[in-house]
């Protein structure tokens, strides 16, 4: 039998999301995304593709590296302007059933006890629908509109999410026991005060001696989602997530991730193989390799150089403004996404800054699939079957047909190889994905804030011995 691929759908609450100036083709609608018609209906389709879910990417902050301003991302819409997303949750979970819907929010710009009320209410507004993309953000622009004067160093932003998601689990996981809210009418309790636990967090960056605000969501701790590439985000995600993405344009590169995250998975206790890894992908297809070619190259027509530069530029910290379109990349040491700059800057091959900006034009960093659906499946079950990936980040060109051609052409042909799902599991997004229980298994970090009270214990033990 064929390995199952998996499918989620990658979009961001703004315009032309990873293909930079295809917003002006003439069938793109990613200019109305301000419209929850138009998240709406795009949800309907992947539903009917039998996707995983939604991904929902997002920055805080703009791109103005590139020639040292945000002219050109103003100009080209590069991710700017760009709404939040996890209002986004209710309404696609209103015209879906099972679609899952991840949700992007930043460790360095959200407080932990607040975002926790925000992502549990997402919880219980989709019935369990909703997961937490975990990201520490890497735009000094952001960091200096919400008055931290700038980015923090990147291993440091990796050492404030630990404790982020620590503060959460004790929110999600400890704070409200099993059987804590009664709805008792003839006794008139509605909740068990003795049930419910302050957690009494006081760390290096975050204090939060409280309750959490919300009864337990369907899933507690909502699925967990890393995109972290570099050294601390593969330690990160092997860690804590549940599904990771990756942006590897080769399969050699694809192969070395996947196999390091499971290993690091499994030294840290989990089974390697509840760790869904995504690679992003966009796929060109068509009813014939020439009609996708032919699609493909009127897709790249309206691709804009320049925003693909400040896409780039965003990315890596680098101002490839600045040099001319036949030099080469260089490394240099950066505080953005460091993987971006290794991954470019490697072994693999050399490429000229045209070049860059050519692969980053349609689909960003992620590989481009143009062809038939027998062409596209044939490649798509390659890549599984030599990186151990187990399933693609679907960017689009243009929105939404890149989604509806491969749920009308692509999906079939996975289907009719027995390489993709018929049907969704019942239940939670959790229960979707894994097959098993609504909340997060026991060999999963978050366990061991479950019993709150034994937890506060042993940490005013440590800090009375730091003490002395």
């Amino acid at each position: 039998m064929a390995r199952p691929i998996r499918f989620n759908a990658f979009d961001m609450n703004c315009v032309g999301h990873q293909s930079p100036g295809l917003w002006a083709h003439p069938r793109d609608r990613s200019w109305t995304y301000k419209d929850l018609d138009y998240w709406q209906d795009l949800a309907r389709t992947l539903e009917r593709g039998i996707f995983d879910g939604i991904f929902i990417a997002d920055v805080i902050g703009y791109y103005d590296v590139y020639k040292g301003s945000n002219f050109h991302a103003l100009h080209q819409a590069a991710q700017i302007p760009v709404n939040d997303p996890l209002q986004l949750a209710a309404p696609i979970a209103l015209a879906t059933e099972h679609l899952g819907i991840g949700i992007t929010a930043s460790t360095s710009f959200e407080h932990p006890y607040t975002f926790a009320r925000r992502l549990s209410t997402a919880d219980h507004h989709t019935k369990g629908r909703v997961g937490w993309n975990i990201v520490t953000s890497y735009l000094e622009s952001g960091a200096k509109n919400v008055g931290q004067g700038g980015l923090k160093g990147h291993d440091n932003r990796y050492e404030i999410a630990a404790e982020y998601v620590e503060v959460l689990y004790k929110l999600f996981e400890g704070s409200w026991e099993d059987g804590a809210v009664l709805r008792d009418r003839e006794k008139r309790i509605f909740t068990d005060p003795a049930k419910v636990h302050e957690i009494g967090h006081r760390g290096k960056h975050f204090e939060v001696p409280g309750y959490h605000l919300c009864e337990p969501s369907p899933q507690r701790t909502p699925v967990l989602y890393q995109a972290g590439a570099s050294g601390p985000g593969k330690a990160f995600a092997a860690a804590h997530a549940e599904c990771v993405f990756v942006a590897a344009p080769t399969k050699s590169l694809l192969k070395a991730y996947v196999a390091e995250i499971r290993a690091k998975a499994a030294a840290a206790g989990r089974d390697p193989r509840k760790l869904y890894i995504y690679n992003l992908t966009t796929v060109i297809v068509d009813e014939t390799d020439a009609k996708a070619e032919a699609r493909f190259a009127d897709y790249r027509s309206y691709s804009s150089y320049d925003g693909s530069l400040v896409f780039l530029s965003g990315w890596s910290g680098i101002d490839f403004g600045q040099y001319a379109p036949t030099d080469l990349i260089r490394k240099v040491e950066t505080n953005a996404i460091v993987s971006m700059v290794e991954t470019f800057a490697g072994k693999d091959r050399a490429w000229t800054i045209e070049e860059l900006a050519q692969w980053g034009g349609v689909g960003g960093l992620g590989p481009v699939f143009v062809g038939s659906p027998g062409t596209v499946a044939d490649i798509l079950q390659d890549w599984v079957e030599e990186t151990d990936v187990d399933g693609f980040n679907l960017a689009y060109a243009v929105t939404p047909e890149t989604f509806e051609t491969v749920v009308d052409l692509l999906v079939p042909e996975l289907q009719k190889r027995g390489a993709y799902p018929t049907a969704y599991r019942p239940g939670t997004l959790r229960e979707k994905l894994f097959g098993e229980g609504p909340l997060l298994p026991k060999t999963h970090p978050a366990d061991a804030y479950r019993d709150i009270e034994a937890v506060k214990a042993r940490e005013a033990s440590a800090h009375r011995e730091a003490a002395e």
